[in-house]
């Protein structure tokens, strides 16, 4: 695959993101345990990613993920652990709350990038960052009383998911010259052995009768929102700075609210609509700043 220019590493990412948004529209039509979906979704994105490279003829660089195999298997442990607790926090308090304490991963990543990935800390783009914060905060319902009390387990959860998604992003920007595909299989591989335990011992001895309708959600998200979203995601990040991926990332709770009102006809107040306005505002802000 061609090398990226920043344009069209920021539309790749930003095209993955919208992708994310729309998941919680497709969870919410399937009738299988949170952990059961995430171990799908990850077992179906990596073996999608395989027939892709099978069907390009093209061989599979194992000298590239060996040189790499340290950050390749943390990060996709690192994504395994974000999938499962975030989906855990889902079930313990509200959306809107675990979504909000699980972004704050971006923040989180602004903080330690000067740190762990020797990135000059850029005022402009932690102002952005605040911007986001605030949007996120306005679109969750946390101001106004739109959202309930939240559950201290259902925080921690989130807030555990989000030390998962900096570690990700962190782990992505250490590892050497990896291809997408293999990069982006091996990852979701990771992922799939991390989600098994969780999937064994909140499930021994249960049994599941999923619907039609289920089913085809879960091999949808496995494919699009997973194995092609996941190209798009990881072959973008080597070309963008952590503080410019921390602030793009609040595109994803954007596009969730557009199609949780406009599809799925929630309503929205009007701080809600403020709030996304302020996501992609400071998102769009953030890549015109130096």
């Amino acid at each position: 695959m061609l090398p990226m220019d920043k344009c069209k590493a920021t539309a790749s990412f930003t095209l993955a993101l919208c992708l994310y948004g729309t998941i919680g529209w497709a969870l919410s039509y399937i009738d299988l345990p949170s952990e059961v979906v995430v171990l799908c979704r990850g077992g179906i994105g990596t073996l999608f990613i395989l027939a892709v490279l099978l069907c390009r003829k093209r061989r599979f660089d194992l000298p590239a993920v060996r040189a790499n195999l340290k950050w390749l298997a943390l990060s996709g442990i690192s994504l395994g652990l974000n999938w499962v607790l975030l989906f855990a926090a889902y079930r313990a308090t509200t959306v809107a709350i675990a979504t909000l304490c699980n972004y704050m991963a971006p923040v989180i990543l602004i903080i330690v990038a000067p740190w762990l990935l020797a990135e000059k800390r850029n005022p402009k783009k932690i102002c952005c960052a605040a911007i986001a914060v605030l949007g996120v905060v306005l679109v969750s319902g946390v101001v106004g009383g739109g959202a309930q009390a939240a559950n201290l387990r259902g925080v921690a959860l989130a807030l555990a998911a989000a030390v998962g998604g900096a570690a990700l992003i962190i782990c992505n920007k250490k590892m050497g010259d990896v291809p997408i595909f293999e990069k982006a299989s091996t990852q979701l591989f990771f992922s799939t052995l991390t989600a098994l335990p969780f999937v064994l011992i909140n499930n021994l001895g249960a049994s599941f009768h999923p619907g039609a309708l289920a089913v085809g959600l879960v091999i949808m998200l496995g494919v699009v929102h997973t194995g092609i979203a996941y190209c798009l995601y990881f072959g973008a990040i080597p070309y963008l700075s952590a503080q410019s991926l921390a602030v793009l990332g609040y595109v994803e709770p954007a596009v969730a609210v557009l199609v949780s009102t406009l599809i799925m006809h929630e309503s929205l107040s009007l701080l809600g609509w403020l709030g996304a306005a302020l996501i992609i505002g400071a998102a769009a802000a953030s890549e015109l700043v130096e």
